[in-house]
């Protein structure tokens, strides 16, 4: 059963999908009329249940990448397509210490707490920090926060802590943060780097020198298919480019 204090997804006949939390004496409202959150705490994942104008709605709890695409957002976030693939770069598992900057809405630190990383993250911007940190708390609950701790600092000046196996960037000028990485990461360590131009990609290589191995830049383009019966196609839309993926491992001086 579902229970209040949870988030859940209904899906109406057009396929639109809504995400909200459930709360006592609460209702969701549509032009098709509403459904008070009781009822839905009275059902189970995979139902459905009926608004007060006749429309139904399947009950599902939410993926990440369903909170990811609406979740509350003050800076633009980086999307599922990026995510998964940041993550297997920078090979993201329990208990590895990653140092994050540009934190933004939140959701590359939600991916990563998910994979069970223990994270450092910078951010200039407080609305920024304020939101990533609720947005978290939102989706991965209060006990994950232990793992997350957030400051208001600026990445370009330097970075107070060492020893960490993992940094991960989404900033404007990433090559201002890889100066401090012979400081601040350990040897061995995985650095990736999320960038929206491919000119900021070139840059922060080239910031690299021969303290690096293995250095890759690559994008990650989201094609769907259309399959309905014997009609098989692409579809007539893409999810092409977003930003430019740049990892590198560090050896060191």
């Amino acid at each position: 059963m579902f229970a209040f204090g949870e988030k859940v997804l209904l899906i109406d006949a057009k396929k639109r999908r809504y995400l909200f939390t459930l709360k006592a004496n609460g209702e969701f409202h549509t032009h098709a009329g509403f459904i008070a959150h009781e009822l839905i705490t009275n059902s189970t994942e995979g139902s459905s249940v009926q608004s007060t104008k006749g429309a139904y709605y399947i009950l599902l709890r939410p993926t990440l990448e369903d909170f990811v695409i609406q979740m509350p957002r003050g800076a633009q976030v980086i999307y599922p397509k990026d995510l998964a693939p940041i993550c297997m770069m920078a090979d993201i598992s329990p208990g590895v210490k990653v140092f994050e900057s540009g934190l933004g809405s939140g959701a590359l630190s939600m991916t990563m707490l998910r994979y069970g990383a223990i994270i450092t993250g910078y951010e200039i911007r407080e609305d920024f920090a304020n939101r990533a940190q609720t947005n978290v708390r939102e989706f991965l609950g209060e006990a994950v926060l232990s793992r997350y701790s957030v400051s208001i600092r600026d990445a370009y000046l330097g970075i107070e802590e060492t020893g960490f196996d993992r940094m991960v960037l989404d900033l404007p000028e990433p090559w201002q943060v890889i100066t401090h990485a012979k400081t601040a990461l350990r040897k061995g360590a995985l650095v990736v780097s999320y960038s929206p131009s491919i000119t900021q990609a070139v840059q922060t290589r080239e910031a690299m020198g021969q303290d690096w191995l293995d250095l890759r830049t690559l994008e990650v383009l989201h094609r769907t298919w259309h399959i309905e019966g014997a009609s098989v196609r692409p579809d007539h839309r893409m999810v092409a480019h977003t930003g430019f993926l740049t990892s590198a491992r560090f050896i060191g001086a």
